[in-house]
């Protein structure tokens, strides 16, 4: 399959209600972990799929039982969450500011190391948490946590608590909705997309009108 349709699959919530079923707990944690521990992770599917997932507890499947265990699969995510976390602030903490001279590549944008450096400076330790709830955020800023050199066990501290938070409540959501969102999923997962992304896209807004203000003086 070609790269650029394997994207657009990894995003469509057939694809993704798919990918729960067959690939069960070991394939979700693995994506919860990739998307936020390593910096190319950034493009996998985070809340959308951890709703399926929730979706996917409550359903029953053909043999009659549900396709995945609430409780194996909340534990497995919050220690994916916080062990992909990890990775990335010890990541940051060698690679340090070298990161902003790396070459851009099809998996590396800078304006995303960038976006999320700022995002770091300006709000500390509430960014580790906020940032768990917005894609590409859950991806670079533990890493420029490190970067910027948190202390770690504070950074741990805050930082399990901004998963265990981020997973159970989506999972969560997923998982009492039920067989009630299953014929809804795509509305839904549209909506915690858009909803998930507001944040980047108003902070995207506001850096466009700032750079054309000297331009209209």
């Amino acid at each position: 399959m070609h790269i650029i349709e394997f994207l657009k699959q990894l995003h469509s919530s057939g694809y993704l209600e798919h990918l729960v079923h067959t690939g069960g707990i070991p394939l979700i944690t693995l994506i919860v972990f990739a998307e936020t521990g390593l910096l190319v992770g950034f493009f996998l599917p985070g809340d959308t799929m951890l709703f399926i997932a929730g979706v996917g507890a409550a359903t029953a499947g053909a043999s009659g039982q549900a396709y995945l265990n609430i409780w194996a699969l909340t534990a497995s995510l919050i220690v994916a969450a916080i062990a992909g976390d990890q990775l990335g602030y010890f990541l940051g903490y060698k690679t340090s500011h070298a990161i902003f001279t790396r070459q851009e590549g099809f998996f590396f944008r800078k304006k995303h190391a960038d976006r999320a450096h700022a995002f770091y400076l300006k709000y500390g330790v509430f960014a580790v948490i906020f940032a768990r709830f917005v894609p590409v955020l859950r991806t670079f800023v533990p890493f420029m946590a490190g970067v910027g050199e948190m202390p770690y066990w504070k950074y741990l501290l805050v930082d399990s608590c901004g998963g265990f938070a981020w997973i159970v409540i989506v999972v969560w959501s997923g998982y009492l909705l039920g067989a009630r969102a299953q014929h809804s999923l795509p509305m839904i997962t549209g909506a915690i997309a858009i909803v998930s992304m507001l944040p980047v896209a108003i902070g995207l807004l506001k850096e466009l009108l700032s750079a054309r203000k000297p331009a209209a003086k």
